[in-house]
């Protein structure tokens, strides 16, 4: 299922879920993977009340360079650099997502992946400052499919691009791309339609 595709410029990828679905935490990783190369490193915006990221062992000097624009801009946000990306997170609140902004502002030559709980969804695609361009839904179609068809026809007819990851991703890909470490070229296990979402990007 998807809807038209907008040119992306500097609009943000967001990523969510439809019911109690899982995996979609994993597919935005893989996504800012996919987005990410050696020169330019995207950004994982967590909207969470989690714990904070951690930094990996090992991360590209575009992500370290990119780890240090975001903390000298947001100090009072958790950001680390992992592997290809920099994994930012802010509060699961409306508070957070009015900051989100920020932080997609300075990886604008490359790709800001937002991972957002369904209740600020709506929020997140009506924000203009944010400029959703595209909206992933992690679903399982065999129990929420007309929730899904709901959701996904309300995003298309407010213009925003739509694709539905029908499985999470299989464990070893979902830690590699967790850890920012799924190689360059791969897909780890996200249909070519969705990867085409992300890149190339000028």
């Amino acid at each position: 299922m998807s809807g038209r595709r907008e040119d992306f410029g500097e609009a943000a990828v967001l990523v969510s879920r439809v019911g109690e679905a899982d995996g979609e935490r994993a597919i935005a990783a893989a996504l800012a993977c996919a987005g990410s190369d050696p020169d330019r490193a995207a950004l994982l915006l967590e909207l969470t009340d989690g714990r904070a990221p951690r930094p990996a062992l090992v991360a590209s000097a575009a992500a370290r360079g990119l780890e240090e624009r975001l903390a000298a801009h947001l100090p009072e946000a958790a950001v680390a650099s992992r592997g290809a990306l920099c994994h930012l997170s802010l509060p699961a609140t409306r508070e957070g997502l009015d900051r989100a902004p920020a932080a997609l502002a300075l990886v604008r030559d490359s790709l800001g992946v937002v991972l957002l709980p369904p209740g600020l969804l709506q929020a997140a695609t009506e924000s203009l400052a944010l400029r959703a361009g595209t909206v992933v839904l992690r679903a399982d179609l065999g129990r929420d499919r007309a929730l899904t068809a709901l959701a996904a026809r309300d995003l298309i007819a407010r213009g925003v691009a739509v694709a539905v990851a029908k499985r999470p991703l299989a464990w070893f890909p979902s830690r590699l791309a967790l850890f920012g470490a799924l190689p360059a070229g791969a897909s780890g296990g996200l249909p070519a339609r969705m990867l085409r979402l992300v890149g190339p990007r000028a």
